[in-house]
């Protein structure tokens, strides 16, 4: 009996490279579901993912996010937007990795400095990143970004998202699908 591919597309990367936004976009070019594990949480807990972090801790956290992956590759045909932490439980990697094709979203430390400022000037209420409060975000960012990064690499494709709108990305994630489904 052959193995059973599961189908979704899993992607991971630090946070503004895309995820939310590109998972929308190719879930409704696949007619798949779209699932954000972020907004799942929320959902779940009835709390931000800042008074998560502020009243339960980081470990609390880290530990909803992997119940909630789990119950969420049990199921096909979805696009996947992880949180960027996901990646740092070695359980979570080989979940997503059996699950689908796990596409990771890549951009220099100063294009997610940038991409959090547009963030926080365009909205009355941005979310607040817990991880990159305080003085000099660009510096945390890229200390934070290099800790994960060996993780990162674990993806079976990586998408380069620096100078490219949420279409052009899509259309590149839509592709790898293509090709590593041998649906091309």
């Amino acid at each position: 009996m052959p193995v059973k591919l599961n189908k979704n597309i899993i992607l991971t990367g630090f946070s503004f490279t895309g995820k939310s936004s590109v998972a929308e976009l190719a879930a409704s070019r696949l007619g798949w579901k779209r699932v954000d594990l972020d907004l799942e949480i929320v959902r779940a807990s009835g709390k931000t993912i800042p008074e998560i972090f502020a009243m339960d801790g980081e470990e609390a956290f880290r530990a909803r996010e992997s119940r909630v992956l789990s119950k969420t590759c049990k199921e096909e045909e979805q696009v996947i937007a992880t949180g960027g932490g996901v990646v740092l439980s070695e359980k979570n990697r080989r979940l997503m990795k059996r699950s689908g094709m796990v596409i990771c979203l890549e951009a220099r430390p100063e294009t997610i400095y940038h991409r959090l400022l547009d963030e926080a000037g365009n909205s009355s209420s941005p979310e607040v990143r817990p991880l990159l409060t305080g003085r000099d975000p660009l510096a945390k960012i890229t200390a934070l970004k290099h800790s994960r990064q060996a993780f990162y690499d674990e993806a079976h494709k990586t998408i380069r998202t620096d100078g490219l709108d949420v279409r052009a990305v899509t259309e590149k994630v839509i592709k790898a699908w293509n090709t590593w489904s041998g649906n091309n």
